[in-house]
């Protein structure tokens, strides 16, 4: 069987494929467990110096799996949530992270582009965040840094309606580098990965820990990790995801 999140080291870069393309690469716990082991491997090793994440089958991903998410809802759920390692991983990551992206990317699939220091994008790739739909709040210290990135009128509507951003739309915004041809993008980025791979390691991440404040942005993510872990207990979040399961629209106008 394919591992659903692949890891391979060659050149000084580190790549991170999401390989569950039946799944639209959707995230489950254990893929998070995987993706923080490597990112947390990436910062020990200087032969390291770069890391790029995509993902298969023409998408990069659909954000977590629901599933998981419907059992944490139901109480069926126990265990480490290593979502909140993979995302702590993120916040205080100092190597360069660079990723490609292609068809859809919901979710923690765009609030991680966020983190990530060079981001090329098909021009018909689809960014959303959809996070409100699910009765959810933000993720990954994205109610600061979208707001940042975009302001706060388009971030709000991305995370409240859902509203979705196409490739083009991303790189105006500078949520990406470039937006470019579907068949473009994964090469383009191996070749910045492989072009940061031969820069000096030390001013790389000198310049990095510069142009972020992590520890900040792991406040935001853990007052927003405690909300969004309250939020999943609640009746509105019962309902988004017993209506996932049955698939069927949700309905909260009768949900206090």
């Amino acid at each position: 069987m394919t591992e659903p999140v692949r890891v391979a080291v060659e050149d000084g870069v580190m790549r991170l494929t999401f390989a569950r393309p039946d799944k639209k690469n959707a995230i489950t716990n254990a893929m998070y467990g995987v993706l923080a082991d490597a990112l947390e491997q990436a910062e020990g090793d200087d032969a390291i110096r770069a890391v790029l994440i995509h993902g298969e089958g023409g998408v990069f991903t659909s954000g977590n799996d629901l599933m998981d998410f419907a059992a944490q809802a139901t109480g069926a759920f126990s265990g480490e949530r290593h979502v909140l390692r993979f995302l702590s991983a993120l916040a205080w990551a100092t190597k360069p992270l660079v990723a490609a992206v292609e068809g859809l990317a919901v979710g923690v699939g765009t609030t991680m582009l966020l983190h990530c220091d060079l981001v090329f994008v098909a021009k018909d790739a689809k960014l959303t965040t959809p996070f409100v739909n699910l009765a959810l709040v933000p993720e990954a210290a994205s109610s600061l840094l979208l707001p940042q990135r975009i302001g706060h009128a388009r971030a709000f509507a991305m995370f409240a309606l859902g509203e979705a951003l196409d490739g083009e739309q991303a790189a105006a915004l500078g949520i990406a580098n470039a937006a470019l041809p579907a068949g473009e993008v994964l090469a383009r980025a191996e070749a910045a990965a492989r072009n940061l791979a031969t820069r000096p390691l030390g001013a790389v991440v000198a310049t990095k820990k510069l142009m972020r404040e992590a520890a900040v942005i792991q406040e935001v993510m853990d007052v927003e990790g405690k909300i969004f872990g309250e939020r999943l207990q609640t009746a509105e979040a019962r309902e988004a995801f017993t209506a996932f399961v049955e698939r069927r629209a949700p309905d909260f106008s009768k949900v206090a």
